[in-house]
């Protein structure tokens, strides 16, 4: 398939949807280590677009990276924290991860499941974000091997504001025709002194959350109109649909970071 024809099959729309988007977070203030050392950051589940309201984030499952194809237990770097957003305050948790060698480090949440009770759901969004450390690209491009996830085909963290964005949607390693992939940007980021919310550079569209399709092979491509970290969650992809007698979403949520040339 062309890049034209992946361009046409995943177009953009506005689809006004009941309620703002969900979004699990892995944040680092920057994705660019320049040094060795440990790298803070937060785990938050939270509506980052319009700094809304922050869920109660329960013990995750598995928390770890993967540099080089070796995977980095970071369970035992969790400490719970209380994050302050607009309107309210949620459980989240501080983490750190020991970069010490060059290349990339694939961050990896599988979270609790949240139960949501205006949806009398649970959802559960196995994330991914990248670090990258003395520009020596390693692992970005490969799957890891989770229940869904999105693949990136462009490097995630150094993407160009203008260009577009390229992923796979995988569901136990094969791709995920169709599947509903809500955008978000950060436009809130967290202030890691304070682990509150900053105040938000910019609105939520109107029309309700921002979708884009996969098409036949999972694939999506989103033209990023600004610099920032911006946010995929494809919905309900994952196999388990079912936790504690209820429904659960099992969405794939990766996050990117774009950057104005200068």
């Amino acid at each position: 398939m062309t890049y034209r024809n992946l361009l046409m099959a995943a177009a953009i729309t506005l689809a006004p949807l009941p309620a703002a988007a969900h979004f699990q977070l892995i944040y680092p203030d920057n994705p660019i280590i320049d040094a060795p050392g440990d790298v803070p950051l937060r785990l938050i589940f939270w509506h980052p677009f319009e700094n809304g309201h922050a869920m109660d984030m329960g013990a995750p499952q598995a928390f770890y990276a993967v540099n080089k194809g070796r995977r980095i237990d970071l369970m035992d770097r969790l400490a719970p924290i209380t994050f302050q957003g607009k309107d309210n305050s949620a459980a989240a948790y501080e983490a750190s991860v020991p970069v010490t060698r060059p290349g990339d480090y694939v961050l990896v949440v599988e979270p609790a499941p949240y139960y949501e009770g205006s949806e009398d759901l649970y959802i559960q969004q196995l994330t991914k974000v990248y670090l990258n450390h003395a520009e020596l690209p390693t692992d970005w491009a490969e799957p890891q091997g989770l229940a869904t996830e999105i693949v990136p085909l462009n490097k995630p963290y150094n993407i160009i504001a203008g260009s577009t964005f390229t992923g796979q949607v995988l569901a136990e390693g094969k791709p995920v025709p169709g599947a509903e992939i809500e955008i978000e940007f950060m436009a809130a980021e967290p202030d890691l002194a304070s682990n509150a919310a900053r105040a938000a550079i910019a609105g939520p569209m109107p029309g309700g959350s921002v979708v884009a399709i996969s098409d036949a092979d999972g694939y999506f491509t989103f033209g990023v109109p600004k610099a920032g970290w911006w946010g995929f969650a494809a919905l309900g992809t994952g196999p388990a649909t079912e936790h504690e007698g209820k429904e659960l979403s099992q969405d794939a949520v990766l996050w990117v970071r774009a950057w104005e040339v200068e």
